[in-house]
């Protein structure tokens, strides 16, 4: 199987923490001071005069992408659950170009 990474587009999350809650159903994670996935929260601030906000989901060493998922063909429980649909699992070899896509304000987590 190939290899994956999370790529992130924080630029369009909504801080709906839906990929946490997720995580934790598909890993089965129930104490509050593990997690797959969490939302990490920066602003509101003011940056060269302009208002900042961003959500950005931050992936712990707990995630394996879900691989058993990938395997199937499906996408990881994070990803398929995001509301805002800013997240991907992509095969390491197509990552720079598509965070080149993407543009700016995105991420990448290899697990």
């Amino acid at each position: 199987m190939k290899k994956h990474a999370l790529l992130i587009d924080y630029k369009y999350c909504t801080g709906c923490h839906s990929c946490e809650v997720a995580c934790r159903q598909e890993k089965g994670i129930e104490s509050q001071d593990e997690w797959g996935i969490r939302l990490a929260e920066f602003g509101p601030e003011r940056l060269a005069g302009e208002w900042y906000w961003n959500y950005v989901p931050v992936p712990s060493s707990l995630c394996d992408l879900c691989a058993s998922r990938l395997e199937e063909g499906l996408k990881p429980a994070c990803a398929h659950h995001c509301l805002a649909k800013c997240m991907e699992a992509v095969p390491l070899e197509d990552v720079p170009a598509r965070m080149a896509e993407l543009g700016d304000g995105v991420t990448c987590f290899v697990p």
